[in-house]
């Protein structure tokens, strides 16, 4: 199933979209209007508020937000609209379950202070998350004594004088990942949003937070990052986006993510809103 709606996402988490339905959300807002995508709509608290307590209805118990965010500088400081953010998630009913790191390369500017390279990526859950499937990653000391080291590292054949660390281990919740555009700045047409996810971002959290089958949803969705990723590792997905080109983007983007036989299966608001049109 892949839904796309064109339009404000306030109103699909309130009128298309069922209450506790919704197994994973991975999405972006627009950080402090630090960008304007097209001047399609405004941000701010306001505007949060109305998101973040649509998410709160159509969140599955057990289900997650990961919110990846970060903070505009204004008059030499950073605003710490994000922390807002995160204490306004847990006054709605939210666990903040984990703080994530997501570190990339940034375009270098003159700062006093050091060059900035992260955006907090925030894993909120409704109650204790229903799923957590760990990317595991090499222990750089696998098979060998363990000594003195603490015991978590020991596997479970292993005891006392005999005990060894472990071949893999949980990766670390700081991910370094790069933007993975070419020299001329672009590696597709799809990279011309302003404020695209690197696909393996996408693609681990929903690995790591969801399940074939299960459900995700981008309100912020964007050139369809999220949906392309949720389509490849069989999840279902559901898109908002308020810009009326980024939506083309994204609809051309998941489409050409499927196969033919399955590129009809896309439903769209703009669809309904045709269908009626033609009824009438």
């Amino acid at each position: 199933m892949i839904k796309l709606f064109h339009g404000d996402c306030r109103k699909f988490l309130f009128n298309e979209i069922g209450a506790d339905s919704i197994d994973l959300t991975i999405t972006s807002p627009p950080y402090d209007e630090m960008r304007s995508y097209n001047n399609s709509s405004t941000w701010g608290w306001a505007e949060f508020c109305g998101v973040a307590s649509g998410l709160w209805r159509v969140t599955k118990p057990g289900g997650v937000i990961v919110w990846v965010v970060g903070d505009a500088t204004v008059n030499g400081s950073e605003t710490g609209t994000s922390f807002e953010q995160v204490l306004a998630f847990k006054k709605m009913g939210f666990n903040l379950h984990d703080t994530m790191i997501y570190q990339t390369h940034k375009v270098p500017g003159n700062y006093n202070r050091y060059q900035p390279c992260f955006e907090y990526m925030f894993v909120f859950s409704k109650g204790k998350p229903n799923t957590f499937n760990p990317i595991l990653v090499p222990c750089i000391h696998a098979g060998k004594s363990t000594g003195n080291s603490h015991t978590y590292f020991i596997t479970d054949k292993h005891h006392g004088k005999d005990a060894v660390h472990k071949t893999h281990k949980f990766r670390e919740n700081i991910w370094i990942i790069t933007s993975g555009l070419d020299k001329k700045g672009h590696s597709s047409k799809y990279d011309y949003h302003p404020a695209r996810f690197p696909e393996s971002l996408a693609k681990d959290h929903i690995i790591s937070w969801s399940n074939p089958g299960d459900t995700v949803l981008d309100v912020f969705s964007g050139s369809g990052t999220t949906g392309k990723m949720a389509l490849i590792n069989k999840r279902n997905f559901i898109g908002c986006e308020i810009d009326e080109t980024y939506f083309k983007m994204s609809y051309e983007r998941i489409k050409n993510s499927m196969g033919l036989l399955y590129q009809d299966k896309i439903i769209t608001n703009i669809d309904k809103k045709r269908r009626k049109r033609k009824n009438n």
